[in-house]
C-alpha cells in the first residue's frame, strides 16, 4: 500500500480556463501518474486549496474572475503552501511581464504558452520531485506566512 504522503505528493491542482488544453494537461499528468484536480478560475482554486493538500498548483494567469496573479497571492499566504507552475499564453511583451509579476508573486517556475508536453511534464516532474528528494510534506511552509 502506498503511504499516504506519497499519495499527496502526486496531487496536482490544474487551473486553467481554456477546456481544450485543460483536457490536454490532465490527460498528459494522468499518463504520467499524476492524481490531478481541475479548476476552472482562481475562486475556485481558492476553494480547493481551503479543503485539500497537493503537491502543485499549475495556474493560468489570464482567466475570468480571479486570474493567476490574484491566486498566487492568496497561495503565498497560506501557512504551508505547495509550488506554483504559472502558465501565460498571451501576447509575447505581455507574457514576459506577467510571468515576471507570477515570480515576484511566488511562483515557483513559469512556462510561456504554446510549450511542448515534454517541456511541461519535465517541469512538472522538476517541481513535485524537488518535494520528493526533501522528504517534505506535500506543502511547504510559506516565509511570507505569519
Amino acid at each position: 500500500m502506498t503511504p499516504p504522503d506519497a499519495m499527496v505528493r502526486s496531487r496536482i491542482l490544474l487551473v486553467e480556463d481554456d477546456a481544450m488544453l485543460a483536457r490536454t494537461l490532465v490527460e498528459l499528468l494522468q499518463r504520467s501518474d499524476y492524481e490531478v484536480a481541475l479548476a476552472k478560475q482562481g475562486r475556485e482554486a481558492i476553494e480547493r486549496l481551503a479543503r485539500e493538500p497537493f503537491a502543485l498548483v499549475i495556474s493560468d494567469i489570464f482567466m475570468p474572475d480571479s486570474d493567476g496573479l490574484e491566486l498566487l497571492d492568496h497561495i503565498r499566504r497560506l501557512p504551508m503552501r505547495p509550488p506554483v507552475l504559472a502558465m501565460s499564453g498571451s501576447s509575447t511583451a505581455r507574457i514576459g511581464g506577467m510571468l515576471k509579476v507570477a515570480v515576484a508573486l511566488g511562483a515557483t517556475r513559469t512556462l510561456s504558452k504554446p510549450f511542448t508536453p515534454a517541456e511541461f511534464l519535465s517541469t512538472v516532474g522538476q517541481l513535485v520531485g524537488a518535494e520528493v528528494r526533501r522528504g517534505s510534506p506535500a506543502a511547504r511552509p510559506s516565509p511570507t506566512a505569519p
